[in-house]
């Protein structure tokens, strides 16, 4: 099982990462959000582009991904806290450093997350 230290440090990264993606999410949101001022809801399509709508539900869509990251990544760092960081929830054996490198917010070995489907 890796390091406390090691961990933490992977999963900081993705803290920060997710937390950019976040940043740059609302203020495209926010742009949305400007560019519809002043438009009726019959003259919301961009003759260059997709219709205001279906950027403003990706852009939701995305961010709620991202949300959905940030509390993966906090759930991580508890099970560092608790001592169960590296140790699958399903069948109590070590998850692979490599598996917790690639995917440091893991919760179950390679196995166990195949057989239910991710």
């Amino acid at each position: 099982m890796p390091t406390p230290h090691g961990p933490t440090v992977h999963l900081e990264q993705a803290r920060a990462a997710a937390r950019a993606r976040l940043a740059d999410l609302d203020a495209q949101i926010a742009a949305l959000r400007r560019a519809r001022i002043g438009e009726s809801d019959d003259d919301e399509h961009d003759p260059d582009g997709a219709p205001l709508s279906g950027e403003w539900s990706r852009l939701e869509g995305l961010r709620a991904d991202v949300e959905r990251e940030l509390s993966d990544i906090d759930a991580a760092f508890a099970r560092v806290d608790d001592g169960t960081y590296g140790i699958c929830r399903d069948c109590g054996r070590a998850i692979p450093v490599g598996r917790l490198e690639v995917r440091p917010t893991a919760d179950r070995c390679v196995t166990c997350a195949s057989a239910r489907g991710g």
